[in-house]
């Protein structure tokens, strides 16, 4: 079985992809049993991958789930479609600069008069730390479906929002540069276009499978999360 790798559990093993030799007695495994493997298989990788997240066939996979060897499997650590109504969706995980205002004539409809834009950028001073550069990782085709998870939810929860842009950058980022965008157009400022940019972000940074790099004068270091997705994520 092949395994790709992304962030701490990448630059660990020193490669992308790994090979798991799988039991002949084990046709049809648990992810339980994927974790022990891969801990006895790779040492280096043993005290990551009781925590590591599991992907199975780009959809999160828990201990009690089974998977073959045939399945496309993921593990990483916790991250740092169209809808019914036919309003604008824009997602994009993307190494191009972030164009906030094509963003905003995207998905502002004839409907809005309101849109709200939130957007991160790479900040250099932290308290005594120095950033110089963030280098951004995603697991992409994975990313891309959980960016459209993400814009569902928003418009699930805040009905009067209309057009959705979620936009990520990847690979490596000056400070001040924009890293990732938001957007949330409705009617008018009441009508939860501000509420829903804020649980876009939030929602992003839980389930939306992008990892950061900090790279400083002293060094570098992957940033983690401490969200574990769980059931529905």
């Amino acid at each position: 079985m092949q395994i790709r790798l992304f962030a701490t559990l990448k630059e660990r093993a020193k490669k992308p992809i790994i090979s798991l030799e799988i039991p002949l007695s084990n046709p049809t495994f648990s992810v339980a049993e994927l974790r022990e493997w891969v801990a006895q298989q790779y040492p280096a990788l043993a005290s990551l991958t009781p925590h590591a997240v599991v992907a199975v066939n780009q959809e999160f996979a828990f201990d009690e789930d089974m998977l073959t060897a045939s399945d496309e499997v993921a593990l990483f650590p916790p991250v740092s479609g169209g809808n019914d109504a036919g309003y604008p969706t824009y997602l994009a995980v993307t190494n191009e600069p972030i164009d906030l205002d094509f963003l905003q004539r995207t998905v502002t409809t004839e409907l809005d008069g309101s849109a709200v834009l939130f957007i991160g950028t790479v900040r250099k001073v932290t308290g005594n730390d120095i950033t110089t550069q963030l280098e951004y990782e995603a697991y992409q085709a994975m990313a891309e479906s959980k960016l459209q998870q993400v814009a569902d939810e928003m418009r699930s929860k805040f009905l009067g929002v209309h057009g959705v842009a979620l936009v990520q950058r990847i690979g490596l980022l000056q400070a001040g540069e924009p890293t990732i965008a938001v957007v949330a157009s409705a009617a008018h400022r009441g009508d939860g276009a501000f509420e829903a940019a804020r649980y876009g972000i939030d929602r992003l940074k839980q389930i939306v499978p992008v990892w950061k790099k900090e790279i400083r004068p002293d060094g570098s270091a992957w940033i983690e999360g401490d969200y574990i997705p769980r059931q529905g994520d």
